[in-house]
């Protein structure tokens, strides 16, 4: 039988040991964030049923769901004429009864239907899972990639919006970014647009069209409108609204006079001023990092209220992070009137992002900060002791598994990024005393047991 090359599905990576310390240093930044503002960490399954992520999406994301096929011999079960019959939309329900999750947020409002009698409201939760989305992979887009979500549920308080600001701003400053937008819009304000020019149905066409704009340009958005029935005098009005620039003041003051007929549109911007309001009330500096972004539309159907994009100016990467309100995403399982409001953080486009601007801390490509070298098996019970007694007290240490030379212990030590060596020879077994070496400078010292624990937890 031929070998079959092994390969990766595209869209899809290994970590290494390195990259796992720095992918999980994203992760210990933000939940720090998300704990210090109060949310509670919950998981879901990586898979639901297809019934509970369909439809919450949009055609364009039911599209990427990925589909998992019901195991047996599920084509025996489809007589040959339905088969034959059938599309590929009508046939999936019948071949698939489950599905990866498309995203943390469905999953959530789910898991808020199934536990209602075990939670407090407001609940507030974050969850750091894969997602996957059979999307055509590029630079910054994975089909399977991990999503740092945090949500509110339960409370209409556009207080939550505006923490919500602050929780990206101080995570990403934590993480070393300088240089971030982060974009706010409300999706009353783009039913107000489609409510001026009499086509509130074509709302869901509005946003996914605006929604595109980064990909396609204005004119590709434009065309796309005309496409889905939007005709030249809707355009001239909507046109200005998307060439859009100024300040957040003045960008407000263009709506209000724009959206002075529509109801809908003025509750938008009122919303909008409010979450200005509160972020600036709660921590001035993020006002130069806030951005008014009438374009910003999310594709996603269930955003009702306030929505949210971050982007860094510092790399070409797309969003790092977005989010919005829901008002009744928990309705689609029969909890009605619960909303709820939420933001996600993109943990592998922040990654990549780190990456390039090398903010990564040197010690964050480090698991063991002291090896014991082995040079023969007199000094192993020392060596053993003194091993039991670094890690009682909570440091990563090893001990050279197999007698070898010098040289090729220390490489080792170098290839894993170890800042210090403990040498223990014959000398070392005579007097009591350790040699430590450090890696960096190439100085060494004779301490102490004593002394080896006050120095390492003095270098810590």
């Amino acid at each position: 039988m031929a070998q079959i090359k092994p390969s990766l599905a595209k869209g899809t990576r290994d970590f290494s040991p390195e990259e796992m310390e720095r992918r999980n240093y994203i992760f210990r930044v933000i939940k720090k964030v998300f704990k210090k503002y109060g949310y509670q960490e919950i998981q879901t399954p990586s898979f639901e049923n297809l019934s509970t992520l369909t439809g919450k999406y949009g055609e364009e994301g039911d599209k990427l769901i990925f589909k998992i096929l019901n195991s047996g011999d599920f084509i025996s079960k489809i007589s040959p004429e339905k088969y034959a019959a059938s599309t590929a939309k009508s046939l999936t329900p019948l071949l698939s009864e489950k599905a990866l999750r498309y995203d943390l947020t469905v999953p959530f409002a789910r898991y808020v239907v199934m536990h209602q009698n075990e939670i407090n409201l407001p609940f507030k939760r974050f969850q750091m899972q894969p997602v996957w989305r059979a999307d055509r992979p590029q630079r910054g887009r994975y089909r399977e990639f991990y999503q740092c979500d945090v949500d509110v549920i339960g409370s209409e308080s556009l207080i939550n919006e505006a923490e919500f600001i602050l929780i990206y701003h101080e995570s990403l400053a934590n993480l070393g970014l300088t240089d971030f937008h982060i974009k706010i819009n409300n999706r009353k304000i783009l039913a107000g647009f489609s409510e001026i020019i009499g086509k509130p149905h074509l709302l869901i066409d509005l946003t996914v069209a605006i929604d595109k704009l980064d990909k396609i340009g204005v004119e590709g958005v434009i065309k796309e409108m005309e496409e889905k029935g939007f005709n030249a005098q809707d355009i001239s009005i909507i046109r200005p609204i998307i060439d859009l620039t100024g300040t957040n003041q003045s960008k407000i003051e263009t709506l209000k006079k724009v959206l002075a007929h529509s109801e809908i549109g003025k509750l938008g911007i009122q919303e909008l001023e409010t979450v200005l309001r509160y972020a600036h009330k709660l921590n001035r500096l993020v006002d130069s990092f806030i951005e008014v972004d009438i374009t910003l539309a999310r594709g996603l159907n269930y955003y009702t209220g306030s929505i949210f994009e971050v982007k860094t100016n510092e790399a070409n990467i797309g969003s790092i992070g977005g989010g919005g309100r829901y008002d009744d995403l928990t309705g689609m399982f029969g909890l009605k009137g619960l909303t709820g409001v939420g933001i996600s953080f993109g943990a592998d486009r922040i990654y990549d992002v780190l990456l390039e601007l090398n903010l990564f801390p040197e010690n964050t490509n480090r698991s063991t900060e002291v090896l014991i070298t082995n040079f023969d098996i007199k000094a192993e019970d020392l060596a053993l002791d003194i091993l039991q007694l670094i890690r009682s007290k909570g440091f990563a240490a090893e001990f050279y598994p197999t007698t070898t030379k010098l040289k090729k212990q220390l490489a080792y030590a170098d290839n894993k990024m170890i800042p210090f060596v403990i040498l223990l020879g014959q000398e070392e077994l005579e007097t009591g005393l350790v040699t430590l070496r450090n890696m960096k400078s190439g100085e060494q010292q004779k301490l102490s047991k004593q002394d080896l624990l006050t120095f390492l937890i003095k270098n810590n």
